[in-house]
């Protein structure tokens, strides 16, 4: 009796350790990749909902659901974001034009002799001065009604000792401020001093 309960024992062990395999269960394989794991998806119910009566849609009425801007209503004009003027202020006077003279006259230093000239030169024309030529292209002053402001734009070229002629200057000449644009020469220099209407009888010395 106790052998045969012995075998049933060791009968019963064997039967639960033997691998089981999927052949002898006759499943089918998963197909299953890399990196998922099997979903198990299911329809969803369909939503139920009442749609709104006061809304339009499309579908009903694909003009409905448009409105055009009621015919009333403009767009209001944007404020102007300018001050207005102040009562009993002025408005600001227009600048004045400047005049436009023929003549521009011009002073000149021998740094040697220390001698000073003043000469007229006219507009688009050449002076000389010692070894410096003097062509003034406009010359603008003020009117009498507005601060003074006297430029000139002048070319002057040094005539070299080789009787070769070089530009040493291209710019505006200020009459208030002579050493704003000053020639680079170490014999001579020549700055703006004012503008006339007609030339004087004054030449050049040198």
């Amino acid at each position: 009796m106790k052998n045969t309960l012995f075998a049933m024992l060791c009968a019963g062990c064997l039967l639960v350790a033997a691998p089981v395999r999927s052949q002898d269960l006759n499943l089918p394989p998963l197909d299953i990749q890399q990196g998922e794991a099997p979903v198990e998806s299911q329809p969803l119910p369909p939503l139920e909902y009442e749609p709104d009566s006061t809304v339009p849609t499309i579908e009903d009425d694909p003009d409905s659901a448009y409105s055009e801007p009621d015919a009333g209503t403009s767009e209001q004009p944007v404020p102007s974001m300018e001050a207005p003027p102040a009562e009993g202020v002025p408005a600001p006077a227009a600048p004045a034009e400047r005049l436009k003279n023929r003549v521009a006259e011009f002073s000149g230093i021998d740094k040697i002799t220390g001698r000073i000239t003043s000469f007229d030169v006219a507009i688009d024309e050449t002076v000389q001065f010692g070894a410096l030529q003097v062509t003034p292209r406009v010359c603008y002053s003020s009117p009498v009604n507005v601060p003074p402001k006297t430029d000139s734009f002048v070319e002057v070229d040094e005539i070299t000792l080789d009787r070769e002629t070089r530009r040493i200057f291209t710019g505006w000449m200020f009459a208030d401020s002579p050493g704003l644009n000053a020639v680079e020469h170490p014999i001579y220099d020549v700055w703006l001093k004012g503008c006339k209407a007609a030339p004087s009888d004054a030449a050049p010395a040198g």
